[in-house]
């Protein structure tokens, strides 16, 4: 019943996907930083942003 009313869990996290695959796609500045693994939104990175930072340094 809940499903049929409202956006459920999963179809959110599809429609997450979908818009990051998009971005990645069409080669846009946030797609590119999605594929890099790098933050988005103009974070500082020198210092910072480790854990975002670390499945890069493997």
């Amino acid at each position: 019943m809940i499903g049929q009313d409202h956006v459920v869990h999963w179809e959110l996290k599809r429609g997450d996907r979908a818009d990051i695959e998009r971005l990645i796609s069409i080669s846009c500045y946030l797609g590119i930083r999605h594929q890099d693994g790098s933050p988005l939104r103009g974070q500082r990175t020198h210092t910072n942003a480790r854990t975002y930072r670390k499945q890069i340094r493997k």
